[in-house]
Parts: C-alpha cells; sequence; structure tokens
C-alpha cells in the first residue's frame, strides 16, 4: 500500500491518478495511523513551506512522517515535499521543517534576469545514476518544474541530479529509501510515469 499524505496542501488527484495507472494500490490520508501501517509514503505539496509544517504538525504528520523514514519504509517527497525534508527555508523564516536532511532552502534570485517562479520544461543531469528512479530514463530528460524555492543540502553525497536554472540546483535527492523530486512527476508525460512506475516497484 502507497499513502498520499493529505495535509491540505498538497498536488493529490493527479499523484493517485498516476501511481493508480501504474498499478498501484494507494490510499490518500492524514491519519498518523494509516501512514504507520502503509509500505511506502508519498508527501506531496504545493504552497509555502511555513503553512505546510503548521498542518503538518497540527495534525500529527511531522511524527509519523520521520517514523516512518526512521525505519527504512519507501518514501517519496514531491516539490514542496522535497523542501520540507530540510531543517530550514527562506521562504518562512522560523519554521522548522522535518530535519531529515541539513540544509537551508533558498529562493531563486532574480537578479540575473531569471523569472521567479521557474516554471516549465528543464533537464534533470544525473550525478548518481545507479538511482533506482532512473531506471529506463535517459540523462537530461525533460521534466516539469513550478518553484520558486529550491534545496540546497550541507550533504552533497544525496544530490542524484542537478537541473540549471541560471545556476545548477538539486532536482533529484537519493539517500538510502528516500526519494525526493523537485519536479512534478505526475505532470511530465512519459519520463514522470516512468520515475513513478520504477517508484512503485521498489
Amino acid at each position: 500500500m502507497i499513502a498520499i499524505i493529505d495535509y491540505g496542501m498538497g498536488n493529490i488527484h493527479s499523484v493517485r491518478k498516476a501511481l493508480i495507472s501504474m498499478g498501484a494500490e494507494t490510499l490518500v490520508t492524514n491519519n498518523p495511523q494509516d501512514i504507520a501501517r502503509c509500505d511506502k509514503l508519498i508527501l506531496p505539496g504545493v504552497g509555502a513551506f511555513g503553512d505546510a509544517v503548521k498542518d503538518m504538525e497540527r495534525q500529527g504528520l511531522i511524527k509519523a512522517t520521520r517514523a516512518h523514514i526512521e525505519k527504512k519504509k519507501v518514501f517519496l517527497g514531491i516539490c514542496l515535499g522535497l523542501q520540507l525534508l530540510f531543517e530550514k527555508s527562506e521562504e518562512s523564516f522560523g519554521s522548522k521543517g522535518l530535519g531529515i536532511f541539513k540544509g537551508t532552502v533558498k529562493r531563486f534570485s532574480n537578479s540575473s534576469g531569471l523569472k521567479v517562479p521557474h516554471m516549465g520544461w528543464n533537464q534533470v543531469q544525473f550525478v548518481k545514476s545507479a538511482c533506482p528512479l532512473f531506471k529506463g530514463i535517459d540523462n537530461n530528460s525533460f521534466v516539469y518544474f513550478c518553484h520558486s524555492f529550491y534545496a540546497e543540502p550541507a550533504q552533497k553525497e544525496i544530490i542524484a541530479s542537478t537541473t540549471g536554472y541560471g545556476a545548477d540546483f538539486a532536482s533529484i535527492l537519493w539517500q538510502d529509501t528516500i526519494f525526493a523530486l523537485q519536479f512534478h512527476p505526475e505532470k511530465s508525460q512519459g519520463v514522470g510515469l516512468q520515475m513513478i512506475k520504477n517508484f512503485v516497484e521498489l
């Protein structure tokens, strides 16, 4: 069973539809007990870092998510769900993330003429080609982004791919059973669906 966390800020319908198309059994939930029973967990997200932390804390979802990860169960963060794995974000000073990874979430600078948010199709350059999510996917494939903030991990070894937007940023993270995508696989057509298929088959 793959649980999708519903804390009020996720693109849940599209994610669930993509999972079902790959034959996955899914459950959309905000119940910590459901999360404890699931085999795999997805944390999606669209919105503000601080609001997400507040809503997850109120519903007991931060503790449940940490427990899932600490038990080495398979986890996938999508967009804001990637950013929430870090300690803090420039988007919401004073709000503490899950702290699974050390590092900060930073805002893109528009000083060089970049449009913020970073929205549309861009390439992922593999750093760790052995990442299980890359099965059947070519390096430099295009995926769909929509974000104003990006993670800057203190541990560079967790970066599985980078994407160029002014400078290179971490677009996929991977450590043990933890996977996180800054882009939206459910909106990334064939490449994104292949990644979701690879996740389902882990």
